[in-house]
């Protein structure tokens, strides 16, 4: 499996970081590439929004919050509900041909949420998959520390003949996130409990974002076997073609 590596350097316009993801959709059910994995520190902080969210009435104060807070707001590849991160963060997208649609959905959020749980272990986190109550874009399949925090979240998304399954982990700045995420629950008018936002940092002191990165990395190299590439310069054409998809004009 294919790996690119690294941010792409866009400051501000996070909208072309997470329309790489959809590119890589794209190029994969048109069969034009196999699986990819992309791993990469954010540069900038952001809010990315489900487009659920931006049907709320309280979308627009709900970005106003993330933009006095100064954090990008951008609308996600993916499902799911409004999630924040900042630079202490790693975002992975991963991307394979699926020639059975919506095939081995459950599988793959099972199956994902137990190899993060493992790199999180290794790394001396009381690890567990599950929702925790109260949690942000909550989800059965969460990856949470003790049954309290939740640290890494998933989403996925299909298209005919192709998947995507992203996760977050949030390596630190957790108190930046609560009051930030509580405000845009707030405007959002969606439970939210800012006691459930936790990060590895504070699970397990001393963690370095490099080095869960490596951990993360040679997980999936372990399951697939990976083999380092370039950003392909089509693939970033791309992604910044489907940019506008992915900005926020509220």
């Amino acid at each position: 499996m294919e790996l690119l590596r690294g941010a792409l350097g866009v400051g501000e316009d996070q909208a072309v970081e997470v329309a790489t993801a959809h590119a890589m959709l794209r190029r994969t059910s048109a069969g034009e590439t196999g699986p990819v994995l992309r791993v990469y520190r954010p540069d900038a902080p952001v809010v990315a929004f489900g487009r659920r969210d931006s049907l709320l009435p309280g979308f627009p104060d709900a970005v106003a919050a993330a933009r006095d807070a100064g954090f990008t707001p951008v609308l996600r590849a993916p499902g799911g509900r409004a999630v924040a991160y900042t630079e202490n963060s790693l975002v992975v997208d991963h991307v394979a041909p699926d020639p059975g649609r919506l095939a081995g959905l459950e599988e793959r959020f099972v199956g994902y949420a137990e190899l993060w749980s493992e790199v999180l272990a290794a790394h001396g986190v009381a690890a567990q998959v599950g929702a925790v109550p109260g949690e942000y874009c909550p989800g059965a399949h969460s990856v949470n520390a003790r049954g309290r925090v939740k640290l890494v979240g998933t989403a996925q998304r299909m298209v005919r003949g192709a998947w995507l399954f992203s996760a977050v982990a949030i390596l630190d700045d957790a108190d930046a996130l609560r009051p930030l995420l509580a405000e845009i629950y707030r405007a959002l008018d969606l439970p939210f409990d800012d006691d459930s936002v936790g990060s590895i940092a504070d699970e397990s002191p001393g963690t370095s974002l490099a080095g869960f990165e490596d951990s993360v990395v040679a997980a999936y190299d372990a399951r697939f076997g990976l083999t380092p590439a370039a950003m392909p310069e089509e693939l970033l054409t791309r992604a910044k073609a489907l940019a506008a998809d992915h900005r926020v004009i509220a």
